[in-house]
């Protein structure tokens, strides 16, 4: 049931059942019953527990709980590594882009809980459609509590093509993605992708109970769950049991991984903050570690925001098991999942990650860091090909387009183009040029934000746009989201409930296509202004990136 169906229908029951009806929804799974709470056009299931583990534990089904547990508030969040982005002085509107003026958040190791938000009236014998969302954070930070679904639902209520929303706690940082050859050796890698895999299979088995189709299920992320999303693509060879049918990536795509035991020089250095030196059975030593002192020996590790900047710490790497080979290569074989896509990033996404680095000021300086941070097996002859193509010219810089505007140092603009494509145009770019010849593909560019001083169309600043969350918001991002999860395109399909509300219609955003010279993508621009441009913004320069990613990875 669709369109103006579902919506007369939802209004004519829903006041009616919530008229009769006080008490609060209930349901029932395998392992325990849960009550949420309702308005008259949503229920909420939050913080459920999905799976429970240790300090250094596979992910496992949690005991059965008994009586009915309460589900009417998230859930703490994972442990957070701190940042100090929120004190750096001087950029206008940094404080609201991240969301730094919110209370702090409740913490715990028992952090693996899970968010259902459905609409309040599903009729007779439909099962709804599904959105998983996987948060970023740099696999560092993150939390379900910081975007709430409602939104998401209640637009797709308005066009007549209902959803139900999930979303769930992933370990971070060191207690999800640590790397080391102990690590390896007890097979303990990639904690945090697997406790999404292990969400995803609770949504396989659970997500009827709520009246969703687990045949139905669109994996959603942005930025390091962007990245996560294109990493459940790969892994098995890109056969995925059907745990998902279609998936979206804001702001990340795959990215080239190295080995795990690249991350030994941060384990080691856990160990030595811990006390744990020596110990004969290390992680059973970390494991007993007192919470307090092993976040703080956490802490101290390098952060998004440090000086290293987008070369992580903590983050997914090649194990051999989970993750088998570089995803790079996995892309090149076609192993990967053969599932509807839309892939997109916002125009100036190294801005906010180079604010860590304001401190370099020459040519000099800038390539060093730039050479020695991300690409250090390389030659000076190898890397030299960048940095004639990444010059310091503020005027070819990132934020792009702004000539020499937003200059915060000599070199600032010219470390944000650099940072931005390596991390996310280039990836991007590379896997749709693949995945558009096996599947089909949509590709998009945020540049709603130009106006920010020095940050300019940042990282993150589309996140609004696709929750419909803004003080005014267009719900063009939202209404993607919702056609994407209803028909495998994102472009307002052909019924009278969609159409007359949603201003998406204005425009036909084509596939993506890599036989074409100029790919299409799907420009937000500002206001609500949509328009479709080509993927043809730096050619040169991505092409180069990309070669000597494949080279040194």
């Amino acid at each position: 049931m669709h369109g103006l169906t579902f919506l007369l229908a939802f209004l004519l029951s829903s006041g009616v059942v919530h008229a009769q009806n006080a008490t609060s929804p209930i349901v029932t799974l395998s392992y325990g019953i849960f009550e949420g709470s309702s308005s008259p056009q949503l229920e909420k299931f939050l913080g459920i527990p999905f799976a429970i583990a240790g300090r250094f534990e596979l992910p496992r089904t949690p005991s059965n709980l008994p009586g009915v547990q309460q589900a009417s508030a998230f859930g703490p969040a994972c442990p957070q590594q701190s940042s100090p982005l929120a004190s750096i002085p001087g950029v206008p509107g940094l404080g609201s882009i991240l969301n730094t003026t919110g209370g702090p958040l409740t913490m715990s190791e028992n952090c693996l809980f899970v968010n259902v938000i459905k609409p309040s009236f599903i009729p007779p014998g439909v099962k709804l459609p599904v959105l998983f969302w996987i948060y970023g954070g740099g696999f560092e930070e993150g939390d379900t509590s910081l975007n709430d679904g409602s939104t998401v639902v209640a637009r797709s209520i308005a066009l007549g093509e209902p959803v139900i929303y999930v979303s769930a706690n992933y370990r971070l940082s060191a207690y999800g993605f640590s790397g080391s050859k102990e690590i390896k050796a007890a097979g303990l890698s990639n904690l945090g992708l697997r406790d999404q895999r292990f969400a995803m299979e609770w949504v396989q088995t659970n997500i009827g109970q709520f009246g969703g189709d687990n045949a139905k299920v669109t994996i959603w992320g942005q930025s390091a769950g962007a990245v996560s999303v294109g990493l459940h693509l790969v892994v098995n060879g890109g056969n995925q049991g059907g745990l998902f049918r279609s998936a979206v990536m804001e702001s990340g795509s795959p990215l080239p991984l190295t080995d795990i035991t690249a991350g030994q020089i941060f384990f080691d250095q856990l160990v030595a903050d811990t006390g744990c030196t020596g110990s004969k059975d290390v992680l059973a030593c970390l494991k007993a570690v007192p919470f307090d002192n092993f976040q703080n020996s956490v802490n101290k590790s390098p952060n998004l925001f440090s000086f290293m900047s987008l070369q992580l710490a903590w983050l997914p790497r090649v194990d051999g098991e989970f993750i088998k080979e570089n995803p790079q290569n996995s892309i090149v074989q076609g192993a990967f999942s053969k599932v509807p896509l839309i892939n997109g990033d916002c125009d100036d996404e190294g801005t906010i990650f180079s604010l860590s680095q304001l401190n370099l000021t020459t040519d000099q300086e800038a390539v060093n860091f730039l050479h020695s941070n991300y690409f250090p097996k390389a030659s000076n002859a190898e890397f030299d090909v960048l940095a004639v193509l990444y010059p310091s010219n503020p005027a070819a810089g990132s934020p792009f387009d702004t000539g020499d505007l937003n200059a915060l140092t000599p070199q600032f603009k010219r470390i944000a183009a650099f940072q931005g494509d390596f991390e996310f145009q280039a990836p991007r770019r590379f896997f749709l040029q693949a995945a558009s010849k096996r599947q089909n593909v949509w590709s998009y560019i945020f540049k709603r934000t130009k106006a920010t001083p020095f940050l300019g169309a940042v990282h993150l600043s589309d996140i609004a746009e696709f929750y419909g969350s803004s003080a005014t918001p267009s719900f063009q991002g939202t209404d993607v989201l919702v056609n994407f999860a209803n028909t495998g395109n994102p472009n307002t399909p052909m019924n009278p409930g969609a159409k007359t509300i949603s201003s998406l219609s204005v425009v036909d955003w084509p596939m993506y296509s890599a036989s074409r010279s100029a790919p299409p993508l799907l420009e937000f621009l500002e206001g609500t202004a949509l328009n479709i441009t080509t993927d043809t913004f730096r050619i040169l320069p991505i092409q180069a990136m990309t070669a000597l990613s494949r080279l040194f990875p």
